[in-house]
This record gives structure tokens, C-alpha cells and sequence, in this order.
């Protein structure tokens, strides 16, 4: 079990998560990351914004990076293309 981070990147900026969630595993991380992509998306569509964060980034309790999911991976591979 660990304590992982979100933080969105938006070009440079980087939002940090200052809460995290308690997961098993960074694959558990990795998966959490895309549900929270996907929502991220959908919001975005709902409200008609055109800027939105590039991707998130997680990280461990010592801030190191430990992945990045891009909002594009979140997608259906039927819009990726």
C-alpha cells in the first residue's frame, strides 16, 4: 500500500494534488489516473473549455514521478486516431 499524488500539468504549470489517495500499487495509481483523466475530459466538453491539463502526473510521498498519463491516453482508441 502507498500514498500517491495527481498533480495535473497544464504546459508548465504544475497543479499539485496536496491530499493523494492510499492505493495498493502504482497500476492501481496508473488506473485511478484514467478514471480521473476521463472525468477531467467530460467536464471539459460539458463546460466548452478549450484549455484543460496536458496530463497527470504521479508521484510518491517523496514527490518523485512516478508516471504520467496524458489526458490523450484517457480517450477510446476510436478518437485517438
Amino acid at each position: 500500500m502507498g500514498h500517491f499524488f495527481f498533480h495535473l500539468r497544464a504546459g508548465e504549470q504544475l497543479i499539485l494534488d496536496e491530499e493523494g489517495l492510499d492505493l495498493p500499487d502504482v497500476s492501481a495509481a496508473r488506473h485511478e489516473a484514467v478514471l480521473s483523466a476521463r472525468e477531467i475530459l467530460a467536464a471539459a466538453i460539458r463546460a466548452g473549455k478549450a484549455m484543460m491539463p496536458d496530463a497527470i502526473v504521479i508521484s510518491d510521498e517523496a514527490g518523485r514521478a512516478l508516471d504520467v498519463v496524458s489526458l490523450v491516453e484517457a480517450l477510446p482508441e476510436t478518437l485517438k486516431k
